[in-house]
């Protein structure tokens, strides 16, 4: 017996796990008002403290130069193209000292795929920010550099984890993972690591204990079985290492890419996110994107199933490189939060929460601290300080 739409939507309000065929009927045939519904019910029975979380973080990327020729990215660089750069080292500590001067406690490295750069020019940079900064979690690469990484070094993947870990690093970013169908992967990005070495990358990280989130980029030649496809291998992985802390989907940019599909519109950006909400029960944190969204969008998503509002990003390029660009202070993620009936509450990379910031605090133009905080454990994604910032990163922020 075919279950109706209603039924599917009130197995997964009551806790009970989806099948890939429940799933998909759902995503393609609920009205969006009930589908919005249902994934926000979850998400209350998740996150009952009713948290509208952020964190405040740096994008640095180190380097533009790449070969894997993505046909969906307008950042990149050929090696020894007279646009390709690498930041040195007293660069990015600059960098990372301004996002501690403004209350920031993550930062992500990301880049290129460069085979000329050897692995220690990333333990180098670990090593240099936790010994200027130890304060700062690194929470950077992704599962396609560690590959070019393991592949330049010769050693295996997981010895790549231990080295880096042994340097500084503390958690791994979801980035690279597009779809996780080998189909569109080929289509798409064929140059690219597969879905196969993203799983194994990430299985690797949780095995030597470091934590990573997970993301997908819709809107490219998959289909919506394709979408589903990837929620589900995230959940079953999760299920075996419970090493995902947060689920960040965001739709392609095509801007200045070689890649040319219509661009995916605000209802289906909802329509994903409460498919994600639904499908993985066992990921905590599900992050609305504003970074590629707009902010009023992301607002929507905070009442779609996603209890974090993303990162306050500071000096991220690669979805500005699209030319999409918005822009949101820390006022205006005060007011948003709040709007969507959330208490607004930074937190770290572990999810814990930092300070919670009720309607009565008054903010300064110094980023003085409100009348109530907290250090608990709470899901979450933010930022503190008096910061006007241009998103243009992949990804949002916390990846």
């Amino acid at each position: 017996m075919i279950p109706s739409v209603d039924g599917i939507l009130d197995k997964a309000i009551a806790g009970r796990r989806l099948s890939a065929e429940e799933a998909l009927q759902a995503y393609e045939q609920a009205d969006l008002v009930a589908f919005g519904r249902a994934a926000d019910q979850v998400r209350r029975r998740l996150h009952p403290a009713n948290l509208g979380t952020f964190v405040v973080d740096r994008n640095i990327n180190y380097t533009n130069a790449c070969v894997a020729d993505c046909s969906f990215c307008a950042f990149y660089r050929p090696p020894r193209h007279p646009e390709a750069y690498r930041l040195p080292i007293t660069e990015i500590l600059r960098r990372v000292g301004e996002l501690v001067a403004m209350g920031g406690t993550q930062v992500l490295l990301q880049g290129g795929l460069d085979p000329s750069l050897p692995l220690s020019y990333y333990e180098e940079m670990c090593r240099a920010i936790k010994r200027e900064f130890p304060q700062i979690h690194l929470h950077s690469f992704s599962a396609p550099e560690i590959d070019t990484m393991a592949q330049v070094s010769g050693k295996s993947e997981r010895q790549v984890f231990e080295a880096l870990k042994a340097a500084g690093l503390d958690s791994m970013p979801g980035g690279g993972a597009e779809i996780l169908v080998e189909r569109v992967r080929q289509a798409v990005s064929p140059k690219k690591l597969s879905a196969a070495g993203w799983f194994r990358i990430h299985r690797a990280a949780h095995e030597v204990g470091l934590k990573t989130t997970a993301t997908m980029t819709y809107g490219m030649v998959e289909t919506s079985a394709e979408r589903v496809e990837h929620l589900v291998r995230l959940r079953e992985l999760q299920d075996e290492t419970y090493g995902f802390r947060a689920f960040i989907p965001w739709s392609f940019q095509r801007g200045h890419t070689v890649l040319d599909t219509p661009p995916a519109g605000g209802m289906e950006y909802l329509r994903v996110i409460a498919l994600a909400r639904l499908v993985l029960d066992n990921v905590p944190n599900i992050q609305a994107g504003w970074v590629t969204e707009g902010p009023k969008l992301a607002q929507l998503a905070l009442s779609f199933g996603a209890n974090d509002f993303g990162g306050i990003l500071v000096d991220e390029v690669v979805v500005g490189a699209t030319g999409m660009v918005y822009r949101v202070d820390r006022e205006e993620a005060l007011r948003l939060i709040r709007g969507a009936g959330r208490v607004p509450a930074q937190r770290n990379t572990k999810y814990e929460t930092l300070e919670i910031f009720p309607r009565d605090v008054i903010s300064t133009p110094s980023g003085a601290r409100g009348k109530q905080s907290a250090k608990r454990p709470e899901p979450a994604a933010g930022g503190r300080g008096d910061l006007q910032i241009t998103a243009s990163a992949l990804g949002a922020s916390s990846q």
